[in-house]
């Protein structure tokens, strides 16, 4: 069945969008990991399903290129966003995820916004296995943990380019103190509204970017003393701005640009 699909980044994040509102959702794990694939397929950090919805403009299903399901995307998110704003011919829309209702907006730019929902904090929601303080883990590097509906590991380092990130990401991805696994963050502070960020993406290697990384970064480095509310994240693909003020809902602001349209074979 040939499925009509829109290709987009933001920040170099990539993802593809599939609409199928209106229609049956045909994508199962195996079809995920057929598209993902960046040899075979179209390739994708991210695959988002757009669906029906009850209570909001619309419905998102995200996936991993591996074929795993995953909670929330705040890139694809905005980029679904971005699409179904201009089509309505609004400046504002809620979609929902898995990570509830989410609303975005646009942002001067060509930027959109998207409020992710507040972090949570604790070790039973990251989750971890056992209690501890989230902020500084038992594991070597003292890194620290919160979930914006999918698991994130920080660890705050003095020099972000003596990391080799793939070669200790897949091991840290899968740690036994993350029952769920985890994304994994190295975070060089440049100044208390500025880092450099480098990813290890669960389910997904080593991205140009990540909305959701860039999210749990930046509120981990405010739990730890080192950041104010407001952060310019500096991904290797581009930089996204991110505002916390401890409490509330946790907002991603970044251009999304779009790549390719195009239909995929039968799959």
């Amino acid at each position: 069945m040939p499925l009509p699909f829109v290709k987009m980044h933001a920040h170099g994040d990539d993802f593809i969008i599939i609409d199928r509102r209106g229609q049956h959702d045909p994508i199962t794990a195996k079809i995920a990991r057929q598209l993902g694939n960046r040899h075979t397929g179209i390739g994708f950090n991210q695959l988002a399903v757009i669906l029906d919805c009850d209570d909001a403009a619309a419905r998102i299903k995200f996936w991993n290129p591996n074929g795993t399901p995953l909670e929330t995307c705040g890139s694809a998110t905005r980029g679904v966003a971005d699409r179904l704003m201009c089509e309505a011919g609004s400046a504002s829309i809620v979609l929902r995820t898995d990570r509830g209702l989410l609303t975005c907006t646009r942002a001067p730019g060509r930027r959109v916004s998207v409020n992710m929902g507040a972090p949570s904090l604790d070790w039973a929601s990251v989750p971890l296995v056992h209690a501890v303080d989230t902020r500084v883990l038992p594991i070597d590097g003292d890194p620290a943990a919160c979930s914006m509906g999918n698991p994130h590991c920080t660890f705050f380092v003095d020099d972000i380019e003596a990391i080799d990130v793939a070669a200790v990401g897949p091991a840290l991805e899968v740690h036994p103190l993350f029952p769920a696994k985890t994304n994994v963050h190295f975070v060089q502070v440049l100044n208390r509204n500025h880092i450099r960020l480098r990813i290890w993406e669960r389910g997904g290697g080593v991205p140009l970017g990540s909305g959701s990384c860039c999210c749990g970064a930046v509120v981990n480095g405010i739990r730890r003393g080192l950041l104010d509310d407001t952060v310019d994240v500096q991904c290797d693909g581009g930089t996204v701005t991110v505002q916390w003020d401890g409490q509330g809902g946790v907002v991603l602001t970044g251009s999304v640009e779009p790549i390719m349209q195009g239909t995929t074979c039968s799959v």
